[in-house]
């Protein structure tokens, strides 16, 4: 309520891949042709831009989990529509995903980096980053404690990050699983430290 209030604007993408429309909907965003959900993504962007309802400068995207895969590959495929983004326990090392935690249930998915690599590594962000590259400024969050995407993902992308121009913001809670946090003080926390980022990031909205 305060972003609105504030000025902002906020909008849901409904993109393929998820279970919101039923089972087709779902199997259009998987394996070799989870681009899609990013693309998807990509033109909700666009249509914001084009009508005038906002600009570049002043839209970021947040996601988390599965949608911190989303949002690591908005990061390094589109940073040129963004001027935030902000990934929460993301999944983002597809080569090694299926060997850390609960990766493994995911091969269906996502598919098994042993056998589909051609395709994983065209939507794996921590392999897309080019260290001459200004990617848009990021913040990744996770937990210490987080039993599903394990926190390596998020380190080792910031650590990668840290070597390109832009900014790179990272903070690891250390209770909380893969919610981020573990009761409603931390929760408090993790909401005003996301939406201070993005506010700080993006400005005064058009």
């Amino acid at each position: 309520a305060a972003w609105l209030e504030r000025g902002g604007c906020y909008v849901v993408a409904n993109i393929r891949g998820g279970g919101e429309f039923g089972p087709g909907w779902h199997r259009a965003a998987v394996r070799e042709k989870r681009q899609a959900a990013c693309d998807d993504l990509f033109a909700v962007c666009d249509h914001l831009i084009a009508h005038n309802i906002t600009s570049p400068p002043h839209l970021g995207m947040r996601g988390g989990s599965n949608g911190g895969l989303l949002a690591g590959n908005a990061l390094v495929q589109r940073s040129d529509l963004l001027g935030a983004v902000v990934g929460e326990v993301p999944l983002l090392d597809m080569k090694r995903f299926h060997k850390l935690l609960a990766g493994s249930s995911w091969v269906a998915e996502y598919g098994d980096p042993d056998k589909d690599w051609a395709f994983l590594q065209r939507y794996s962000p921590y392999h897309r980053i080019h260290k001459e590259r200004k990617y848009a400024p990021v913040l990744f969050t996770t937990s210490t404690r987080d039993d599903r995407v394990h926190p390596g993902h998020a380190r080792k992308m910031v650590r990668r990050l840290r070597d390109t121009p832009g900014t790179t913001l990272y903070y690891e809670n250390i209770e909380g699983g893969h919610g981020g946090a573990a009761d409603n003080k931390q929760r408090a926390f993790m909401q005003t430290l996301v939406y201070s980022f993005l506010w700080q990031q993006l400005g005064t909205p058009k």
